[in-house]
């Protein structure tokens, strides 16, 4: 008869050789995704249907690890609400399990998103062109510091982001009278928490070209900008853009959110020209040590 407490042991090991695998399964950027080689027609695939459903019960821990960097999942989607960079993917992952055990499909209107409770239904908007497609949120992802969420195939092409690779979108929650996590059933045995190391692993990255990067935003009427910081004491935020300006990143500059008697000053530096702007600077940085930024989107 196997030792408890070795089976614990050989479990949480397998969690983390699953977990570690998947993690450094890909990049940052995923550059071996593509569209399907014969597309099908899709212009009778409708939006999701956002629908009351019990939470998943694998790909809903309170937190998780992925590239040394812990993520929290929201317990509730209620007024989620936020703008920033989309990417997709492809090919390279239909047919595989997504985090929330369900299959990802090329052709259905999904998304990954790294902390909104799976599922969520959601209302994506390309603000470069107006369109809005409702997706159902059912995978983790993606893991690129300067994405929020990631689309399937299917919705990037009804956005129409698939030529650039990414786009600038707006993200809003539709509340349904979901399950929270609180009230989700946990895995109650060893093998379902050993599925929950599989799913939860790093999910798909998106097809990102390289060259589509260089979209231009400033033809839109769109400013991108990253937030290093935001400052409760001027001085502090007066010393971050000191910092940044001696790196000669480009224009850096404090923008005062005014409270009743409490200021907070964000240190943002921009505007940025293109997503692949953003990212080079997002880089440079990293090797200034500054890694926990924002994409802000005016």
């Amino acid at each position: 008869m196997i030792n408890p407490v070795y089976a614990t042991l050989f479990l949480a090991a397998l969690f983390s050789v699953l977990f570690g695998a998947g993690c450094s399964s890909r990049g940052p950027l995923e550059t071996a995704d593509y569209p399907p080689p014969d597309p099908q027609d899709i212009s009778h695939i409708q939006d999701a249907v956002p629908r009351a459903e019990p939470l998943s019960r694998y790909g809903n821990p309170a937190s998780y690890v992925v590239n040394g960097k812990r993520y929290y999942t929201k317990p509730s989607s209620r007024n989620h609400k936020e703008r920033g960079i989309a990417s997709w993917y492809g090919t390279k992952f239909h047919g595989r399990r997504t985090s929330s055990g369900e299959v990802y499909d090329i052709y259905k209107m999904t998304a990954a998103h790294k902390s909104l409770p799976l599922p969520t239904y959601a209302r994506v908007t390309n603000l470069r062109n107006g369109r809005s497609v409702v997706v159902k949120v059912n995978d983790r992802g993606p893991f690129h510091n300067n994405r929020i969420i990631d689309l399937s195939y299917v919705a990037a092409a009804k956005l129409g982001i698939l030529e650039y690779g990414t786009g600038l979108v707006e993200v809003e929650a539709i509340d349904t009278p979901a399950t929270t996590r609180a009230g989700a059933t946990a895995p109650t045995t060893p093998s379902e928490a050993a599925v929950v190391a599989i799913t939860s692993s790093a999910p798909p990255q998106a097809g990102l070209r390289q060259a589509s990067l260089e979209q231009p935003v400033s033809a839109y009427a769109i400013n991108l900008f990253i937030q290093v910081g935001a400052f409760r004491d001027r001085g502090n935020a007066e010393r971050m853009k000191e910092r940044l300006d001696t790196a000669d990143l480009g224009p850096v500059r404090i923008v005062t959110k005014t409270a009743a008697s409490n200021p907070l000053y964000r240190v943002q530096v921009g505007p940025l020209a293109s997503v692949g702007e953003v990212d080079r600077i997002a880089n440079n940085l990293i090797s200034l040590g500054i890694s926990d930024t924002q994409v802000i989107i005016d």
